[in-house]
């Protein structure tokens, strides 16, 4: 959970040190980090891939295949990366041209010209971090997401504010703070592997069968419906920002306010749906689906609590969360209402995440993605578009259509859990 946290706690360090500069800075980094996350959540998918599969080979003690899986998940989330570097440089002069506040554009374009490039250490990261995952070893992304988020914050401060001799860069500042912070991530994940004798074994002859069709094939039949979830998930999200820049630069700022805060919570589910994917992958390796379904159970119950907890928190405390962000009363007036629809999706949300987490570890992807379709973008977005009217609820309108999207798509991934594991169970039983 730490180590999910921390791809999220980046930005949340931008939009705390950037809301020091005002609601249009703040919007300008909303709007950036929106056309990123869009490359983001492709990134994260192909990387998805790598998980299960390494979990399953893992519960056979296939160590060859291990090591194939790292060589090759590393050379095509690294080509995966550099692409959407070059997407992202081609879709950002189109920013203009969607009727956002033209101030707001102007603050964004330097910052999006260095965040880019982020994306290609990132994607290394990630599949370093699902490779280490599978084996069920988490704890080095952990302190990898620490270790890259104190060095965000210093670099950030005497970067945006000029301090103790650098230059005042201010959005371009976080930007660069970002860059380097999630370039260390990819230079500790590498020095750890090197030197912990566990990875050795797979990381011996590192350049030799880099390019194997057959395990590259393996990772884009998993890993492409996978970065289509993360787009619809995502994407939906990042929608929020756009309709909400239609309403005003105070609605942009809030709507930036909430997803942050929504987005930390989220990646505390998105751990357990790790968690779920790595012992669901053992279990499949083992073929011991009577505990697939206990743990899975057990996953599913930690989430409720947690996300209850946080629902909770996020009621009392909806008035005070967005006074970290910034001082705007306007803003923090929308954001409060905002958080209140936050917290109510807390449970569906983090069902969902786990429920996909699940259906991943299993290699069942193409179904699911379907299902996530249906409840973002005909269901859900539909409603934030109706009700995100300024004539209607505006905002709040809009993150009523997400609540609606990931209830939807939580109800639909749980029929899906259950139909495939009485099948499971059943063919089992056969089997035997």
């Amino acid at each position: 959970m730490i180590g999910q946290l921390g791809n999220v706690m980046v930005g949340f360090i931008d939009n705390v040190m950037v809301g020091e500069l005002g609601a249009s800075a703040l919007a300008a980094v909303s709007l950036g980090n929106g056309l990123f996350f869009l490359a983001l959540s492709l990134a994260i998918g192909f990387s998805l891939s790598i998980t299960p599969l390494v979990a399953e080979a893992d519960g056979k003690h296939d160590h060859q295949l291990i090591s194939s899986l790292f060589k090759n998940g590393i050379v095509l989330c690294a080509f995966i990366g550099f692409s959407l570097y070059v997407v992202i440089k081609l879709l950002q002069p189109f920013l203009k041209l969607l009727d956002q506040p033209e101030e707001v554009v102007i603050l964004a374009n330097p910052y999006i010209d260095i965040l880019a490039f982020s994306i290609i250490p990132l994607a290394i990261f990630q599949a370093t971090k699902q490779f280490s995952d599978g084996l069920s070893v988490t704890s080095y992304a952990m302190i990898a997401a620490i270790i890259g988020n104190v060095l965000n914050v210093f670099f950030n401060y005497v970067l945006i504010y000029g301090k103790w001799g650098f230059p005042k860069l201010l959005l371009e500042g976080a930007a660069i703070g970002t860059l380097i912070a999630r370039c260390s991530m990819v230079l500790f994940m590498a020095l750890l592997f090197y030197k912990r004798q566990r990875f050795k074994v797979y990381i011996t002859n590192v350049f030799t069968n880099i390019l194997q069709f057959i395990t590259i094939k393996k990772l884009l039949k998993l890993g492409f419906p996978a970065a289509l979830q993360m787009l619809f998930e995502f994407g939906i999200f990042i929608s929020s920002i756009f309709l909400s820049g239609l309403l005003s630069t105070e609605a942009q700022a809030a709507n930036q306010i909430a997803l942050n805060i929504a987005s930390i919570t989220f990646m505390v589910a998105v751990g357990l749906g790790v968690t779920a994917t790595i012992r669901t992958g053992n279990q499949l390796g083992k073929k011991d689906f009577k505990a697939l379904v206990r743990i899975i159970r057990s996953i599913l119950l930690l989430v409720f609590l947690i996300e209850l907890i946080f629902a909770i928190i996020l009621v009392i405390l909806k008035d005070y969360l967005p006074t970290f962000y910034i001082a705007d009363l306007n803003v923090i007036s929308i954001a409060s209402q905002l958080l209140l629809v936050v917290a109510c999706f807390q449970i569906s949300d983090g069902f969902q995440v786990v429920l996909l987490g699940t259906l991943r570890g299993v290699q069942d992807v193409n179904i699911p993605t379907l299902f996530l379709f249906i409840a973002y973008w005909c269901i859900g977005f539909p409603i934030s578009f109706y009700l995100g009217k300024p004539i209607r609820l505006g905002a709040v309108g809009v993150w009523i259509g997400l609540f609606v999207g990931l209830s939807v798509s939580s109800g639909l991934l749980y029929l899906r859990y259950i139909y495939l594991t009485k099948k499971l169970l059943i063919d089992n039983c056969k089997a035997e």
